[in-house]
């Protein structure tokens, strides 16, 4: 394996870390965004059915299209994510690599 650059590894490295950031930050927003839409759909179900019983709202607000494209963007912001930490733990990987390579030509070096 070729000496690394690690001006350009500490650069990839930083900007992983910071895309890794934002995915997982988008993922935990919209997971809990999620709660407060469902609840908004629900109260406003409840406003044009009085009466209707807590199962129903629920049912109505999983099945509003705008809960469903909810659902959508807490997916992809969960696979950005997914692909932001495999990048990372790749990069990582390689670093280790790199160093048991390291130790093993010092060792074998300390061989001869």
């Amino acid at each position: 394996m070729a000496e690394l650059n690690w001006e350009t590894i500490w650069q990839q490295l930083d900007d992983l870390g910071a895309a890794y950031s934002n995915a997982k930050a988008d993922v935990v927003y919209l997971s809990e965004f999620k709660k407060s839409k469902r609840a908004l759909l629900m109260k406003e179900f409840e406003a044009s059915n009085p009466g209707a019983t807590g199962v129903l709202q629920e049912r109505e607000a999983r099945s509003n299209p705008e809960y469903l494209e909810l659902l959508q963007g807490l997916k992809a912001a969960t696979e950005i994510e997914a692909q932001a930490k495999h990048k990372l733990d790749t990069l990582k990987l390689r670093i280790e690599v790199w160093r048991t390579r390291q130790a093993t030509r010092r060792a074998e070096a300390n061989l001869r």
